[in-house]
């Protein structure tokens, strides 16, 4: 753990936070006057980013109940959950898929992000102003060829945070859900097990979004007032009109 959590002060809780989106919206987080929690497997770059913004580092894998357990005994306030763990692993045809990617990708994706909730519920809605905000992606609008065990996931989740809304009606609770295209992280890294080649192709050519694009974005929908409530943002860079449909510009 970076640093203690305050007891007064507005407090934002980031899943996987130690790169990428995570990171960066932790660090627009911390700008907008929050104090972040920041949860991740990889603590040493975890506490890295934490030591940047003056936030908490604490260990998380969102797949294990324990962890969850362990992680939400160190938040004792919460006003905004940022559901961002999840990622994709593979491209297979469903004729071919490999269960275990898609095993991985539903436990990270979809349980990952109801254990979290699920545990922190109790302190959104005690904060009297909570909010839930769910990193998605346009793989959560549009099946396409290649996304089969990812589009699966991500509708899923999709779905339960759009259920939440609803259960949610009348309750201090904001639930948003903010659906990125295409953003140059190391996320086609993972994706493609590794293989950098095949990770930098995904963005050679355009323009894409960056991390601290979709970040601006949650710190945005975080800080509207109280009474407004950005149900669902889909993003895009200018160069992307869907997922398969992208322009780019030759070398």
């Amino acid at each position: 753990m970076t640093s203690p959590t305050p007891s007064t002060g507005p407090v934002a809780v980031v899943t996987g936070a130690s790169s990428g989106i995570g990171a960066a919206t932790a660090r627009a987080l911390a700008g907008a006057g929050y104090h972040v929690v920041l949860g991740a497997r990889r603590v040493e770059r975890l506490e890295q980013v934490a030591a940047e913004c003056g936030g908490t580092a604490v260990a998380l894998d969102v797949t294990d109940d324990a962890s969850v357990a362990a992680f939400v005994a160190q938040v004792p306030r919460c006003d905004v959950l940022v559901n961002n763990a999840g990622g994709a692993k593979g491209t297979d045809a469903v004729a071919d898929a490999d269960l275990e990617d898609w095993r991985w990708m539903y436990e990270t994706n979809v349980l990952g992000t109801v254990r979290v909730t699920k545990a922190l519920l109790p302190a959104l809605l005690a904060s009297g102003d909570g909010q839930v905000i769910t990193i998605g992606s346009t793989a959560a609008r549009e099946a396409y060829q290649g996304g089969a065990g990812y589009n699966a996931a991500k509708f899923g989740v999709a779905a339960l945070s759009r259920v939440l809304r609803l259960e949610l009606l009348g309750q201090p609770v904001r639930v948003s859900e903010i659906d990125p295209g295409m953003v140059q992280t190391d996320f086609s890294l993972v994706r493609f097990k590794g293989d950098q080649e095949k990770a930098d192709a995904v963005y050679r050519g355009v323009d894409a979004l960056t991390a601290d694009d979709v970040a601006e974005t949650v710190r945005w929908v975080a800080t509207r007032p109280s009474h407004v409530n950005i149900d669902q943002v889909l993003m895009m860079p200018r160069d992307q009109v869907s997922a398969k449909v992208v322009h780019r510009t030759e070398a």
